[in-house]
């Protein structure tokens, strides 16, 4: 099952996203996966085509700013939390889904978080990989320090910013193909430099926490929280506060797996996911 590659022009901003679809089946049962920090949508090309072969359409778009996403300056595109849920919400109706399950990974992981509380209609089961969910959640220091003033704008126009902030999260080495296809943004252009710098910058973690938490005692909606258990950002205890606040969430542990389990357990993220997305047809 193959993964395509698209692009579709919504209000100003192009979107990049990748796609997979069942063969021979209607495309009803959507799936969406958004990407973390600093990644993008090829971080799920090892779980998607899993997930078209069972029946769903898998779509993975890289945000506004990152990947073969528009990246517009920051007089035009305020890359805060607020400014990528209106762009996402833009792209889910250009791309004509009604309801969908949510599959969110890491720090932008939150922003569709936000997304699923303030339009819960349109969600159908929510997955959470390694999110920051709490208050006492921190970007990690090989984050924060691409948004420090001078400092953050010279490492935000390194490439090999993307080979020790992945590496680092995943505590596993990533092959220099898949570093390639990583780091191919920033050197095209240094306008990805500057787009991460902005979106650190303004990533508003304390306002959205606290959105997070309030919001999700309330939430009904089955979830699934899949933890990889040596991130070394995000501590598992926030994975279980979580479950333990959410009426309907299961969790589900990878011993093995870090910051971002999707990209180096692609199988055992899919084996997990695959029983829950499943369900909702019963």
């Amino acid at each position: 099952m193959s993964t395509t590659e698209h692009s579709i022009q919504v209000g100003l901003l192009k979107w990049f996203y990748r796609e997979a679809n069942p063969i021979g089946r209607n495309h009803n049962r959507v799936v969406l996966l958004l990407h973390g920090l600093p990644s993008h949508s090829y971080s799920w090309t090892g779980v998607m085509p899993a997930l078209a072969e069972k029946g769903f359409r898998a779509i993975a778009p890289d945000w506004i700013g990152f990947g073969s996403s528009a990246k517009p300056d920051r007089r035009d595109f305020a890359y805060t939390p607020d400014a990528f849920i209106d762009a996402l919400a833009a792209f889910v109706q250009a791309m004509e889904i009604e309801r969908f399950s949510l599959v969110v990974q890491g720090f932008l992981g939150s922003v569709g978080l936000q997304y699923a509380l303030r339009n819960p209609m349109q969600i159908e089961r929510l997955a959470i990989l390694n999110a920051p969910t709490s208050s006492t959640a921190k970007l990690p220091w090989k984050m924060q320090q691409l948004g420090l003033p001078l400092v953050g704008d010279v490492l935000t126009q390194d490439p090999l910013l993307v080979d020790r902030t992945l590496e680092g999260g995943s505590r596993y080495q990533i092959s220099d193909k898949d570093l390639d296809i990583y780091r191919r943004p920033f050197l095209k252009s240094s306008d990805a430099g500057r787009s991460l710098l902005a979106t650190v910058k303004n990533l508003q973690l304390k306002q959205s926490m606290a959105e997070i938490e309030s919001g999700f005692p309330q939430w009904t909606h089955p979830t699934q929280i899949i933890w990889g258990m040596k991130d070394p950002w995000l501590p598992f205890t926030q994975a279980q506060n979580l479950a333990d606040s959410i009426q309907k969430a299961e969790l589900i542990k990878l011993e093995e797996g870090g910051h971002y389990p999707q990209d180096h357990w692609s199988v055992k993220v899919s084996d997990a996911l695959l029983p829950f997305l499943r369900r909702q047809a019963i």
